[in-house]
């Protein structure tokens, strides 16, 4: 049996909607998926999180269906407009899939989507940070062309323990430079007689 998925820009949520966005995040935080809570907030806190997000400007919310019914989501954050000398730059994140909604390649198709629409707003590159720890993203992330470019050793708490996290990148179009893996200092350091 096939079952149909669609991937769609998030601009205003009907009641079935917030509860189906609503049920997918807190599984994915139960199941330790991130998206920035370690435990799940209830129902009014996730309701007032995503009708403040639909609201802000620099934020746009997307969302992957199954059968009708929203089982993840991700976000595309703009820089300020204060921020033109990264203007070219969008920032993925709260990337994720409900885990009864996992193994059919909709994260894969979700990050395409997303990553499609950032490229058509006109965006060079593509942004995101993740926790070490979430090594399915990660490989997600690699396999479809993005690079690793930074660690942080103290990236977030979770309990009493510190948890490293990853910075990648990727570019959109091919008029970027290739990128390297070493920073500029490096590279001025190895053309040092």
């Amino acid at each position: 049996m096939s079952r149909v998925t669609r991937v769609q820009r998030i601009l205003s949520l009907e009641e079935d909607d917030l509860q189906a966005l609503c049920e997918s995040v807190d599984a994915a935080i139960l199941d330790g998926g991130g998206f920035g809570w370690l435990q799940p907030q209830g129902r009014q806190v996730l309701e007032r999180y995503f009708r403040g997000l639909l609201l802000v400007p620099e934020r746009m919310l997307f969302a992957i269906r199954l059968d009708g019914v929203i089982v993840g989501g991700a976000q595309l954050i703009r820089a300020p407009r204060n921020n033109e000398l990264q203007a070219m730059c969008i920032t993925l994140a709260h990337l994720f899939v409900a885990p009864y909604a996992r193994r059919r390649g909709l994260g894969a198709a979700l990050l395409r989507e997303v990553e499609n629409a950032a490229r058509n707003m006109g965006f060079r590159v593509l942004n995101v940070d993740v926790l070490q720890t979430q090594t399915a993203a990660i490989a997600l992330f690699e396999k479809t062309g993005f690079h690793i470019w930074g660690k942080h050793p103290f990236y977030a708490r979770v309990g009493d323990e510190l948890v490293s996290g990853l910075f990648l990148t990727k570019c959109l179009d091919d008029t970027l430079p290739l990128q390297s893996t070493k920073t500029r200092n490096e590279q001025e350091a190895s053309h040092t007689p």
